[in-house]
């Protein structure tokens, strides 16, 4: 009934709105250790949101994390180490589903966030996009950081919950229960194509 409700009072605005989908790239994807959703339901979802924006003539973003020789990506000292080996063949070649979408805006970055180090904020700003709607992989680290990032800048966003997943569903939850109904709205994809005019 709640979801009901919205629906009949807010709309998405195509023209003023972007679709950002974070990392769904192979090497992410294919990671084990995902929850609550799948790599494979992310993509789907993702897919589905990608082509209800297409068509909508909304200004579609695909994001990758990618090297050009490794020396251009973060290494902090941390208490978690992270995997700092050679990246495979084709980790940062973008999932065969999302390959197909000739015009969308595709964003390479050397960190968690979107905007950092890249045009994502002036292609927005030229575009007169003040809403971005954010899904991808992981909820708590790209999806996150993305959204930080956006809400310092000023945007409006929609999080689309099931097209976002994380290492853990605790994370994922975390994420989506503390942080994103701080700085944005939380909603379905079924919700986002629907409410997409």
């Amino acid at each position: 009934m709640e979801d009901l409700k919205r629906s009949e009072t807010e709309c998405i605005d195509a023209k003023k709105t972007a679709l950002v989908v974070i990392d769904l790239q192979n090497g992410i994807v294919n990671m084990p250790n995902k929850a609550p959703h799948t790599g494979e339901q992310v993509v789907q979802k993702g897919s589905n949101l990608v082509q209800a924006f297409t068509e909508k003539g909304a200004f579609v973003v695909l994001v990758r994390v990618s090297s050009l020789d490794g020396h251009d990506m973060l290494r902090p000292q941390t208490d978690l180490k992270m995997n700092a080996g050679a990246i495979p063949e084709g980790w940062d070649t973008l999932v065969p589903e999302l390959s197909d979408f000739k015009n969308a805006h595709v964003i390479s970055k050397r960190q968690w966030g979107a905007f950092f180090g890249t045009d994502l904020d002036l292609q927005l700003r030229r575009r007169g996009i003040d809403t971005i709607v954010l899904c991808g992989i992981s909820t708590s680290i790209g999806v996150d950081t993305t959204a930080r990032e956006a809400y310092q800048l000023g945007y409006n966003q929609v999080f689309v919950e099931d097209a976002m997943t994380a290492s853990t569903k605790e994370e994922h939850d975390y994420v989506c229960k503390t942080i994103f109904p701080r700085i944005g709205k939380i909603r379905s994809s079924g919700e986002v194509i629907s409410l997409l005019k």
